[in-house]
């Protein structure tokens, strides 16, 4: 038998008041008679939820707007005054700290070091981004980590060789250490949780800071599985037992080597540097370095193909590294995906902008998410 329920009155408004926030996210300021237009919600549902959300602070009114004939309308945006979420991204040898108001201003950024006591110091740099947010006035909505490896639906780290970790319940570390009941704070792939940045509703964004990883966005939402392993692209092995793996031949660590006479990566703790170095060389048009980044792409390519006939995407971004070095790893991308992608219509593949740090603020964008959502915090 089919359950059929009716939608009670809560459900509905929480609907409704998702409507509203989600649209002011993406139309920007508009006035009541605006956003009824656009939604299809009548005027006087309009003005009851955006009444409350005013009083909840997620609102405010911002003047008059001039966009229409007869009395003017006041216009209404989304206000970044009482709440902001957080976002820590880990790597191998760093972290960064991003909080952004519930408008989506950035209002921290911090990059540090992460050295040998690495739970205990993303549990204190956690801390000190709450304390700042709440100095400034605001509640946090919420802290995401985002780390590389499989993280399970608990925020339990079961494995990351990056980080040296296995089975650490880091988000209870880091919900108790913060001694704040009811803040939702989560632990996810830092791969996954860059790709909530992506603004296509079917998306790949790949990852080259800690192995290959890939976070995949279909219909709007990330694929996460049966317990959430997704994305280790960078394990694709074709070929006998003990073959090459997809990041022997294609990570950002083996071209560097290639790329650079003499490299050795346990002299450094970022390979930023080593990255800008390999761009430095092929903007000079040194033929050696020319030749390990179209290898490079091509075997990236490959690769990513194996996930294009899986998923279907729109896009794929390359990001952080690969994102430094794109210009020249994109056409041989390209070439073959149109070679082994059954769907005829082509992917686009496109450099991030977000540098080191989008899954800090893929991280951040998730529980404003929840709110959009309807899941409105307490009033401040």
């Amino acid at each position: 038998m089919t359950d059929v329920r009716t939608m009670g009155f809560t459900d509905v408004r929480t609907t409704n008041l998702a409507v509203v926030l989600s649209h002011l996210r993406t139309s920007g300021p508009s006035s009541r008679a605006a956003i009824a237009a656009s939604t299809g919600l009548n005027k006087a549902t309009v003005s009851s939820l955006t009444s409350d959300l005013i009083d909840q602070r997620l609102l405010r009114e911002t003047g008059t707007s001039g966009n229409r004939i007869g009395r003017p309308g006041t216009s209404l945006a989304l206000d970044g005054s009482a709440y902001a979420a957080i976002g820590i991204q880990v790597a191998a040898d760093s972290m960064t700290a991003l909080a952004i108001d519930f408008a989506g201003d950035q209002i921290i950024r911090w990059h540090r070091a992460l050295g040998a006591h690495r739970a205990g110091e993303i549990i204190t740099l956690a801390q000190r981004a709450a304390t700042r947010v709440r100095q400034q006035g605001r509640s946090v909505l919420g802290l995401t980590v985002a780390v590389p490896g499989l993280v399970d639906e608990n925020g339990v780290v079961r494995i990351s060789p990056t980080l040296g970790w296995s089975d650490l319940d880091l988000r209870t570390l880091v919900a108790g250490s913060l001694r704040q009941p009811g803040l939702v704070v989560t632990v996810a792939n830092q791969a996954t949780t860059a790709a909530l940045t992506n603004k296509d509703p079917n998306s790949i964004y790949v990852s080259g800071t800690a192995g290959i990883e890939a976070g995949v966005i279909a219909h709007g939402r990330p694929l996460h599985g049966a317990r959430g392993f997704t994305g280790q692209i960078g394990r694709f092995t074709l070929g006998p037992a003990g073959a090459p793996t997809l990041h022997d031949l294609a990570g950002i660590e083996p071209l560097v080597r290639r790329a650079l006479t003499g490299f050795d990566p346990e002299s450094l703790t970022d390979l930023a540097p080593a990255v800008e170095q390999v761009a430095v060389q092929a903007r000079a048009g040194d033929a050696a370095t020319l030749a390990a980044l179209r290898d490079t792409g091509r075997h990236l390519g490959q690769g990513l193909a194996m996930l294009a006939n899986l998923t279907d995407p729109s896009v794929i971004v390359l990001g952080d590294h690969y994102a430094s070095l794109a210009g020249w790893l994109i056409p041989a991308v390209e070439a073959e995906l149109a070679a082994q992608v059954l769907a005829p219509s082509g992917i686009r593949v496109v450099a991030s902008d977000l540098g080191l740090h989008a899954a800090a603020l893929g991280g951040a964008l998730s529980h404003l998410d929840r709110v959009d959502n309807g899941s409105l915090p307490k009033a401040v």
